[in-house]
């Protein structure tokens, strides 16, 4: 199984190649760089893998929540890559990257995973510890005010992402429980990857049209006026 992913949701940018479980990965912080930066990242990650396009199985992408161009960029490139292959897609939840992150690197059965959205509010969902450190989601994603996050009887021991740079004060007041914070973490292509890997396996492709980027807040502008037309 060969596994491309592409993660452009924040300030970092990533690519990486799963490869029967083995992963090659690039990776920076490089705000406003990503259209410069991922088709070269791409480029490398194949090369080091020893790897052509066509033997490409499937390409992963970080679907969302994060940045509007950040998303449409790997949306972009996703889908561009998938229909020259006419290889199927596997998008992927930014925030279950970062959990799937802080459970390899810290201990807890639950953790709370945000982006920083701007105006005052937050990318944010809960996620459980799962088989083998998979994280389920508790609930649903969700872009909100910080002061509105709860626990949801979850015993919440991490925190991870940009949102807790931002309101570590709320957040930590909010979620008393827990007691480590990752803050400075990007989601990764490498964790994209090992996560549509499985999605891969279980079934659960899109076509190249159906890369579709998640626009939290877009869905939440976009609610009033569909219930107007009903």
């Amino acid at each position: 199984m060969k596994i491309l992913a592409i993660e452009t949701a924040t300030e970092a940018c990533s690519a990486a190649l799963v490869q029967d479980g083995d992963v090659i990965e690039r990776y920076v912080v490089a705000p406003r760089e990503h259209n410069r930066l991922i088709l070269p990242m791409i480029e490398e990650v194949l090369a080091e893998a020893g790897v052509v396009r066509t033997q490409i199985d499937a390409v992963a992408f970080g679907r969302g929540p994060g940045s509007f161009t950040g998303l449409r960029i790997a949306a972009g490139v996703t889908q561009g890559i998938a229909y020259g292959l006419d290889c199927p897609v596997l998008p992927v939840s930014t925030l279950a990257a970062l959990a799937f992150q802080s459970f390899e690197e810290a201990a807890g059965e639950g953790v709370y995973a945000c982006l920083d959205a701007r105006m005052g509010e937050i990318y944010g969902a809960l996620f459980r510890r799962g088989q083998a450190g998979v994280p389920d989601l508790i609930g649903d994603e969700a872009v909100l005010a910080p002061e509105r996050v709860e626990a949801a009887g979850i015993m919440v021991r991490l925190g991870v992402g940009s949102g807790w740079v931002t309101y570590r004060g709320v957040l930590s007041e909010r979620l008393k429980t827990v007691v480590e914070v990752l803050e400075d973490h990007f989601p990764r292509a490498a964790y994209i990857g090992r996560l549509g890997a499985r999605d891969f396996a279980a079934g659960r492709c899109v076509s190249a049209g159906e890369a579709i980027p998640v626009y939290l807040r877009d869905q939440v502008a976009r609610k009033p006026r569909t219930q107007a037309r009903e």
